[in-house]
C-alpha cells in the first residue's frame, strides 16, 4: 500500500517583541542645594548688617561735605591705616600708640571691675538669701545707683589723692550695682521647693550656697556681670578724659587738642569694637552655663 505525503504547514515563530529603552533618571549634583542652604542663612544675617554699614558711611559722607574741618569716611581710613601701622611705638610718657592706651585702659576696666564682682556677687547672694539684709540695702542701692559715674570722680580723687586709684574708683562704684541687683533678684526666684529639701536634709548654709544657689542663679550673675562690663568699660573713657595720664580717653582728649579729627572718629571706633568683643564674650560664657539651653540641648 502506497503511502500518501501529508503536508503539514508550518507555523512562523512568533517574533519577540522590541526591547523598550528606559532613560535613567540622573540625580542632581547635591552640593549646588547644599551651597544653597549654606549661603542663604548667612546672606540674611550679613545682608541687613552691610546694608546698615553702607548707610551709616552714606550719612557720614553727607555730614562730612556739609561741615567745615570734619573728615570723611576715605581720610579717615587714610588716617587709620597711618595710626595702625605702628600702633604700639613709645617715644616717651606723652607720646605713645594706641594699643599701650587700649592696654591701660583696659588694665584699669579689670582692676576696677575685678574688684566689683569680688564684692558684689556676694553681696547679692546675701542680699538675696537673708530678707533682712535685703530690706535694709534695698534703700541705699536705689538712692546711689541712678547718680552719675563722673561724681564719684571727686570723691575718688579725695580719698586716694591720685588719679590712678581714684579711675578704679570710679569703676568699681558704678559697675557694682547690676552684679548685687541681678544676683540678689536670682536668689529670690529660686523655687522655695530646693530650699525645702535643703532644710529636710540638713545641709550647711555653704552646701546650700555651693550645691544649690550658685548652680541656679548662674546665669543671673552672668547677665549682671555682661551689664557691669558695658557700665565700666563706658565710664573709663570719661573718667580719663578727667584725670589724665594714659588710656583711650586721654588719647582721645590729646588729639583733640591737637585738632586730629581723624584720630578721634578712630578712637571711637576702636572703643566700639572692644566695647563688642567684651560684650560678646560674656554672652558666650553665659550661653555656656546657662541650664535652659543645656537642657534644650539634651532634648
Amino acid at each position: 500500500m502506497k503511502s500518501e505525503a501529508r503536508i503539514v504547514p508550518l507555523v512562523a515563530e512568533p517574533t519577540p517583541p522590541e526591547a523598550e529603552i528606559i532613560t535613567l533618571k540622573t540625580r542632581p549634583d547635591p552640593r549646588p542645594v547644599a551651597r544653597r542652604r549654606v549661603l542663604r542663612p548667612l546672606m540674611q544675617r550679613m545682608l541687613p548688617g552691610v546694608c546698615g554699614i553702607a548707610l551709616l558711611l552714606v550719612v557720614w559722607q553727607i555730614a562730612a561735605l556739609n561741615s567745615t574741618g570734619f573728615p570723611g569716611p576715605v581720610s579717615t581710613w587714610q588716617a587709620a591705616v597711618t595710626l595702625f601701622a605702628d600702633p604700639f611705638y613709645n617715644a616717651g610718657p606723652n607720646d605713645q600708640g594706641v594699643g599701650w592706651n587700649v592696654l591701660a585702659s583696659l588694665q584699669r576696666v579689670a582692676v576696677g571691675f575685678g574688684l566689683a564682682a569680688l564684692v558684689g556677687i556676694p553681696a547679692g547672694f546675701l542680699l538675696g538669701r537673708y530678707l533682712f539684709l535685703g530690706r535694709m540695702f534695698s534703700p541705699i542701692i536705689s538712692l546711689l545707683r541712678p547718680v552719675s559715674p563722673l561724681a564719684w570722680l571727686p570723691i575718688g580723687l579725695l580719698l586716694f589723692q591720685r588719679a590712678e586709684p581714684a579711675s578704679s574708683w570710679t569703676i568699681f562704684i558704678c559697675s557694682i550695682w547690676p552684679m548685687v541687683i541681678n544676683t540678689a533678684e536670682g536668689v529670690q526666684r529660686i523655687p522655695q521647693d530646693y530650699l525645702n529639701v535643703a532644710k529636710v536634709l540638713r545641709l550647711s548654709e555653704f552646701t546650700i550656697m555651693r550645691k544649690i544657689l550658685f548652680p541656679a542663679v548662674l546665669p543671673a550673675v552672668l547677665t549682671g556681670v555682661r551689664l557691669s562690663i558695658g557700665i565700666a568699660w563706658l565710664v573709663i573713657v570719661a573718667a580719663e578724659m578727667l584725670t589724665g595720664g594714659q588710656g583711650i580717653g586721654f588719647w582721645i582728649w590729646n588729639e583733640w587738642n591737637n585738632l586730629n579729627v581723624e584720630n578721634i572718629l578712630i578712637a571711637i571706633g576702636i572703643i566700639g569694637v572692644v566695647g563688642l568683643l567684651l560684650e560678646q564674650g560674656l554672652m558666650l560664657l553665659a550661653r555656656r552655663f546657662s541650664w535652659q539651653d543645656g537642657q534644650k540641648g539634651g532634648n
